[in-house]
């Protein structure tokens, strides 16, 4: 599935509205991303075909999407860091500009000593290095960076259901 702009959940600009049972359905997606609607319906009190639906429409609105989350050490990426960075004048052509890059991941507005914090997973160490220092400091706005590279990551979870 194509990465969608957390911007573009709905036409009119604003959040769309989640119910209960939505909630649920998130919930056992979370859980298992195979989980077959059958069970899903079984689960929250709907038919399959209500379940499909609703899972297209929670889609469609960029409320949520079903990916395969890998380890990106064992797929060839040896480098992940996060970027703060500062920004003269406005952020968002700045998160656009890194928003395009393959090797953003997360691309987030702050309020701190960050304009922006930006997830860059890497190849290798002269991957990062020329992703950060001939791609993100040329983006037009960008004043300054500072980078802070994992060592070793020891959670990386998307389990927080839906509180």
């Amino acid at each position: 599935m194509a990465s969608r702009s957390a911007d573009s959940r709905t036409g009119n600009g604003s959040s769309p509205t989640v119910d209960a049972v939505s909630l649920a359905i998130i919930e056992q997606l979370q859980e298992d991303g195979r989980r077959p609607y059958a069970a899903i319906g079984k689960a929250v009190g709907l038919s399959e075909a209500a379940v499909r639906q609703r899972v297209q429409k929670l889609l469609d609105q960029g409320v949520m999407q079903i990916v395969a989350v890998t380890d990106p050490l064992t797929v060839g990426f040896r480098r992940q860091a996060m970027v703060g960075i500062n920004v003269e004048g406005d952020l968002d052509p700045v998160a656009e500009a890194l928003s395009a890059m393959a090797e953003c991941e997360y691309v987030v507005m702050t309020a701190g000593s960050f304009d922006l914090m930006v997830e860059i997973v890497c190849e290798d160490d002269d991957h990062l290095l020329e992703t950060i220092n001939k791609r993100i400091r040329a983006i037009p706005g960008v004043r300054s960076t500072e980078s802070f590279v994992y060592l070793k990551l020891k959670k990386q979870t998307y389990m927080w259901g839906t509180r």
